[in-house]
C-alpha cells in the first residue's frame, strides 16, 4: 500500500481502553504527512530534473554522434584528398620524366645528326681538296708545258729563262684558299 499525505492524515485507529492519546497520535500523523508531502514534492522535483538532465544528455549524445560522424567524414575526405594529391604528383613526375627522356633522346638524335653532318662535311672537304689538288696539278703541268713551249720559241731573247722550271707548291695554294 502506498502512503500519501492525505491518507496518513485521514487514517483512523480503533479505540481501546487505555490506548494512545488520540490528539498526540493525530499530531504525529500530521507531522508524518507533512514530511511525506515534502518528500514527494522533492521526489517529483528530482524526477523532473532527472528527465530534463536525460533530455539534455540525449541532446549531447546526439551532438557527440554528429561530431564523431563529421570528424570521421572529414578524416576520410582528408585521406582521399591526400591520396588524390599523391596520385596527381606521381602523374606529374611520370610526365616530367617522360618529357625529359624525350628531350634527351631528341638531343642525342640531334647530336648524332650534327656529328654525321660534320663527318660528311669533312669528307666533302677532303674530296674537294683532292679535286682542287688535281686541278692545280693539271693546271701547273699545263702552265709548265706552255712555259716550255714559250721558252723554245723565244730561245734567242731569253736563254737563261729556258732552263728555269716553274715550281708550284700545291699545298701552299690550298692552305691559302682554305
Amino acid at each position: 500500500m502506498k502512503f500519501s499525505p492525505i491518507s496518513i492524515k485521514k487514517q483512523e485507529f480503533a479505540k481501546k481502553l487505555r490506548g494512545y492519546d488520540t490528539e498526540e497520535v493525530h499530531a504525529f500523523l500530521e507531522r508524518i504527512a507533512d514530511e511525506v508531502e515534502t518528500l514527494q514534492k522533492d521526489n517529483d522535483s528530482l524526477k523532473k530534473e532527472l528527465e530534463e538532465a536525460n533530455l539534455r544528455l540525449s541532446d549531447f549524445k546526439r551532438i557527440e554522434k554528429t561530431l564523431q560522424d563529421t570528424l570521421i567524414k572529414t578524416q576520410e575526405s582528408s585521406i582521399r584528398s591526400i591520396e588524390s594529391t599523391k596520385k596527381q604528383a606521381m602523374l606529374m613526375i611520370k610526365e616530367a620524366e617522360i618529357k625529359a627522356s624525350q628531350i634527351a633522346e631528341k638531343a642525342r638524335e640531334q647530336a648524332n645528326d650534327i656529328r654525321n653532318s660534320v663527318i660528311n662535311l669533312r669528307e666533302e672537304r677532303d674530296l674537294i681538296l683532292a679535286k682542287l689538288k688535281a686541278i692545280i696539278n693539271s693546271q701547273a703541268h699545263l702552265l709548265e708545258m706552255k712555259v716550255e713551249d714559250a721558252g723554245e720559241e723565244k730561245v734567242e731573247i731569253k736563254p737563261l729563262e729556258q732552263s728555269k722550271k716553274v715550281d708550284i707548291d700545291v699545298n701552299d695554294i690550298l692552305d691559302k684558299i682554305i
